[in-house]
């Protein structure tokens, strides 16, 4: 189970994010859970810009240690453009 404590944040922070939430969840961007589920894995962060806009983040950083990183070479470009020189369609 995954779940982390909240920031501090203001008053007026606090009412901020729940306005980005409520927009959200007017969007049907995300949706309410049952209250028996538990799945805070991220704790919401507001950015707010010197002309008073706000945007609504999520700090993820807790959910690294439950993933799983897989490396693998990246194509070369000049190989890449050689396939692709006789190609009439590229999708």
């Amino acid at each position: 189970m995954l779940r982390r404590p909240p920031y501090q944040e203001s008053l007026e922070t606090r009412k901020e994010i729940e306005k980005h939430i409520n927009e959200l969840l007017e969007m049907d961007v995300i949706r309410k859970i049952g209250h028996n589920e538990i799945v805070e894995i991220t704790s919401p962060v507001l950015i707010t810009w010197n002309d008073g806009k706000s945007r609504l983040h999520g700090d993820f950083r807790a959910l690294d240690n439950y993933t799983k990183s897989y490396r693998y070479p990246l194509p070369r470009i000049p190989h890449a453009l050689e396939k692709l020189a006789k190609a009439k369609y590229i999708t």
